[in-house]
């Protein structure tokens, strides 16, 4: 049975059908192996390699999963489609995006703006009502602090250092989208 989140995102973000598929398959594993803190990554991943056998490792010390999806499908839609399903669904409220370029992540501030012409939200209602806040490497500074609440925060700081996230409220959703060099 499909998640009605899925049913809802999949509708409102008019997503194509390799863009559902792979946020079924996100709304599968989050039901076999739930996000939270804490959890066991060797038993996240026995249950969801019970389903999923090509999932061999996270190569990390956490859950960490990839989609492969052609180019042109819309992998930025997808990642607006699955930030919009965790927070909605599981009540996720942080996000880490990494951008592997300036293009990209020039690309990435302006596909998570309100009211844009690529907006990645466009159809979510909760998101229309409390667009999501965008903080980039040029105001994360002045916005990272938690002064500003909003429903969801989408930040996403330029410079490849750590950010703890201190301050933002346990509430607050929040996209980073890092820019990163050829060291990372």
């Amino acid at each position: 049975m499909t998640n009605r989140h899925v049913n809802a995102i999949a509708g409102r973000l008019s997503l194509r059908p390799p863009q559902r598929r792979s946020l079924e398959i996100l709304d599968r594993i989050t039901e076999i192996a739930p996000p939270k803190k804490g959890a066991d990554p060797a038993a996240a991943l026995e249950a969801i390699r019970s389903e999923y056998p090509s999932v061999t490792d996270f190569e990390r010390e956490f859950p960490s999963l990839c989609f492969a999806l052609a180019t042109g499908v819309g992998k930025t839609r997808l990642m607006g489609a699955f930030i919009s399903y965790l927070h909605l669904a599981h009540g996720i409220n942080n996000f880490f995006v990494l951008a592997p370029n300036l293009t990209i992540y020039n690309k990435l501030i302006a596909d998570f703006a309100p009211n844009t012409p690529k907006d990645v939200f466009r159809g979510i209602a909760e998101f229309a009502t409390d667009a999501p806040e965008i903080i980039t490497g040029d105001t994360y500074e002045a916005k990272a602090g938690g002064g500003a609440s909003c429903t969801t925060r989408l930040s996403l700081p330029r410079r490849t250092r750590r950010t703890s996230g201190a301050g933002t409220p346990p509430s607050t959703p929040r996209l980073t989208v890092r820019s990163c060099g050829a060291t990372c």
